[in-house]
């Protein structure tokens, strides 16, 4: 096999089985990773709309807003109106907040879990590489 061809496979068959494990993490709080995506990005950047979400996610709004739908059923975001009252953000509640906080360490002991062993230096070179084919797959 080729480096490229070697690095894509090896990427691809870690990808499922990393979201696999993090959605049964995940599955205490019903949630599945989207939708831990979208209440990370609004946690970490404040209120958001659904186009930002979008493109952030890199995700057709359809499929944003029936995850954003699914945060509201559970009480973990709701809607508030921006500056423009046509504008709507979406914002965490406090439960939202609070299981942000739980899901965070649930999570970070997970990813280190998964990275034991892997020297630091390879860690931030790998996030490089992976950082410049995003851009290059954006362009």
């Amino acid at each position: 096999m080729k480096p490229h061809q070697d690095f894509f496979y090896h990427y691809r068959t870690m990808y499922r089985p990393y979201i696999n494990k993090v959605n049964e993490y995940l599955s205490k709080h019903k949630l599945y990773s989207a939708q831990w995506s979208i209440l990370k990005f609004i946690n970490t950047n404040g209120p958001k709309t659904l186009a930002e979400i979008s493109d952030y996610q890199n995700v057709e709004s359809p499929t944003i807003t029936r995850a954003v739908q699914k945060l509201l059923e559970l009480d973990y975001v709701k809607v508030v109106p921006g500056k423009d009252k046509r504008v709507k953000k979406i914002q965490l509640t406090a439960l939202g907040k609070e299981i942000s906080l739980d899901v965070e360490k649930t999570i970070e002991q997970f990813q280190l879990d998964a990275l034991e062993g892997i020297d630091v230096s390879k860690l931030l070179e790998a996030t490089q590489v992976l950082k410049a084919v995003k851009e290059n797959l954006l362009k």
